[in-house]
């Protein structure tokens, strides 16, 4: 039987369904969960000043059960060293577009707080670039010792990576890993 998930990361392109799956995980699993935008942004979705998202991160960190849901990249690998998974989420760009577009239109954000007026152009063009992105987190990734990698490429295997999940963490068998 494969070894309990304790410790999480959950990345992705924006509108991926990071916060939506770590959202349902932590349900199935009881993982406290950590959204890394609320460490980051102070009210009103302007970020803290970098010492202070560095001390939250870290304190996030030292916990012994988490889910940590958000990309980051700066801090991918500090994460990851903490982490026992990474479940990376690489949906087509058309459908991160389309979430992104539906999440402003219904006014939708999953962890609640006021999101920003989405979708920007800032973030269209960061979901249409995210592909050379994720090919380097995922070299990245690959470096950590011991580190779970489960790829998730669209909703039907984020449906099946879910429904093997079990209560109190532990983890399903191996997942497809990207080329």
């Amino acid at each position: 039987m494969p070894s309990p998930m304790r410790r999480v990361l959950i990345v992705g392109s924006p509108g991926s369904g990071k916060s939506t799956l770590a959202l349902e995980l932590a349900r199935r699993t009881g993982l406290p969960l950590v959204h890394l935008d609320d460490l980051y942004f102070a009210r009103g979705w302007v970020p803290v000043e970098r010492g202070l998202w560095l001390e939250r991160l870290q304190h996030a960190l030292e916990g012994e059960r988490w889910i940590l849901d958000g990309n980051f990249s700066s801090t991918l690998l500090q994460r990851a060293y903490r982490a026992d998974t990474v479940i990376f989420l690489n949906p087509p760009r058309w459908q991160c577009i389309w979430r992104a577009f539906w999440r402003e239109r219904l006014g939708r954000y999953p962890h609640g707080g006021h999101p920003p007026k989405w979708p920007s152009r800032a973030l269209l063009l960061d979901i249409w670039g995210f592909p050379p992105q994720a090919a380097w987190q995922l070299a990245q990734l690959r470096t950590v010792p011991g580190l779970r990698l489960v790829v998730l490429a669209g909703d039907r295997e984020v449906r099946a990576f879910l429904a093997s999940c079990e209560p109190g963490g532990a983890a399903p068998g191996p997942q497809r890993l990207m080329k």
